[in-house]
């Protein structure tokens, strides 16, 4: 089943809804926008704009937000419109992974024109900037990946992966598994990438599929 009415959103537009169900809407959050507010963090955050912007969700924990998008990261966040449809959806797009995800990356050139990684990631402590990715590790810390290069250097120097996610995401997958291939995503120097000008990793949540329908959301200009 076709999203209702998507629309796209620029790394700089606020938030916008860009698809809904019965019990759920799809954000699209721009870089830049935390998407849930923590102790000692400023800037905006995608809750308080889903609480200001539709009151129904004022009244639910997180906003509904049902998983999270890194604070440079653009693209689709899912939201339950009510408290159950947040735990439901908690669990099939954040912790279980029934949802499908995938993200389209600017990594640096040279990656194979296909395939996959299994691998292990976990933190030295908790609220860590970074993570550790291991070849071997407990099934809990298992990340899987599969990916195609869709265009050859897009700006000279750096390639334009689409990234599924495959099963449970962990955090910071994408970034540091590709990364530990050799290919870091610009704007990315924590995990070994090059510098950019909004210091932000170039990646996007560009496509959720959630309950039988599925949802895009059209990259900014850092993809082009």
């Amino acid at each position: 089943m076709p999203a209702s009415e998507p629309t796209g959103a620029s790394a700089h537009d606020a938030p916008r809804m860009i698809a809904e169900g019965p019990d759920w809407r799809v954000i699209a959050k721009p870089a830049g926008w935390h998407t849930l507010g923590e102790p000692g963090e400023s800037g905006p955050t995608l809750e308080s704009w889903l609480r200001a912007a539709y009151p129904e969700h004022a009244a639910v924990p997180e906003a509904g937000i049902a998983h999270r998008l890194d604070h440079g990261t653009s693209g689709c966040v899912v939201a339950g419109r009510t408290a159950a449809a947040h735990e439901r959806l908690r669990g099939s797009v954040g912790s279980s992974g029934g949802a499908r995800k995938t993200y389209l990356a600017l990594v640096r050139s040279g990656l194979a024109e296909e395939g996959s990684f299994r691998l292990y990631f976990s933190s030295r402590h908790k609220g860590s900037r970074k993570v550790t990715v291991r070849r071997e590790g407990t099934g809990p810390e298992c990340g899987r990946c599969r990916w195609h290069v869709r265009t050859r250097a897009v700006d000279g120097t750096h390639d334009l992966v689409e990234v599924e996610v495959v099963g449970r995401g962990r955090r910071h997958q994408v970034r540091a598994g590709l990364a530990s291939l050799g290919h870091p995503l610009k704007g990315d120097p924590l995990y070994g990438g090059p510098p950019s000008h909004d210091a932000m990793p170039a990646l996007h949540a560009w496509r959720v599929e959630i309950e039988g329908t599925t949802v895009e959301c059209p990259p900014d200009a850092r993809f082009a």
